[in-house]
């Protein structure tokens, strides 16, 4: 396997996947069809490397309550997308949809019910983070700048954590500091992540224990998805206010870099 295929894949399993829990609690027409659920799902793809033969990220759901084990494999999973390999679970997720990279569906039959919800939720993610136009209604602003977020600052931590040569260097030598992700009048809507000489650990919400060392904030919904989206230029956004960088801007330009680089990996 490649190094961009690993990138790419622990990107998938630890950052993008956990979004199906926010978007199966947040959207209410989803949240309802797991009021009364009790399932296991998984996400998986076949792998000669991995101790078990396969990598996975699973979701347990009890009555509507969502438990995310990212990048564990489950062996009871009673609904399960099987990918025959990680290039082809990695392609698929990529928006490449064929033959070569299709899922086996594990439990459909068994379990129609929950099969269908399970990928209502997917479906709607995937026509979330592959939108090339921000959404009118104000919900499901807030939804996909949440999702964005998330995906941002797990994606940079996954990163680290699987030896991203540059994002593994700036972790290397930093103090214990916290670089987060905000948006004005929307507390609802942040992220954040904490790094120390090497380690690192993404949040959701706003970190309260101390101040951030650095945040990224927008002064609107509109003004972070022009960013999130790549409709809308940095440098202007900043000269116009769109986008306020609370500390020095050498560190916004630096987690902007890293912005991109989890981007790429996850879109292509």
């Amino acid at each position: 396997m490649d190094q961009d295929t690993l990138f790419a894949y622990k990107i998938f399993l630890n950052a993008a996947l956990p979004l199906v829990k926010v978007i199966a609690t947040d959207v209410p027409s989803l949240a309802k069809k797991f009021k009364k659920a009790h399932c296991i799902f998984q996400v998986s793809a076949l792998c000669p490397e991995a101790p078990k033969g396969k990598v996975a990220t699973h979701f347990t759901v009890n009555n509507g309550e969502w438990l995310v084990c990212a990048d564990k494999v489950c062996n009871n999973a009673m609904v399960e997308l099987q990918f025959k390999s990680v290039e082809a679970f990695v392609a698929f997720f990529k928006g490449e949809m064929s033959p070569k990279t299709l899922p086996k569906m594990i439990g459909a039959a068994k379990h129609t019910g929950m099969f269908v919800a399970f990928m209502s939720v997917l479906l709607k993610m995937s026509g979330l983070l592959s939108a090339t136009k921000a959404p009118e209604d104000e919900e499901t602003k807030v939804l996909l700048v949440k999702a964005f977020f998330y995906l941002l600052s797990s994606g940079i931590s996954a990163l680290n954590k699987n030896g991203h040569e540059e994002i593994k260097a700036w972790t290397s030598v930093s103090p214990d500091r916290v670089y987060s992700w905000a948006v004005n009048d929307h507390p609802e809507v942040s992220a954040y992540l904490r790094i120390k000489a090497g380690n690192s650990r993404a949040g959701r919400g706003e970190y309260k224990r101390a101040m951030p060392f650095f945040t990224l904030r927008f002064d609107s919904l509109d003004s972070a998805l022009g960013i999130l989206m790549s409709t809308d230029d940095m440098m202007d956004a900043t000269k116009a206010g769109r986008l306020i960088m609370d500390g020095a801007p050498e560190f916004g330009a630096q987690l902007g870099a890293f912005m991109l680089t989890v981007a790429g990996f996850a879109k292509g």
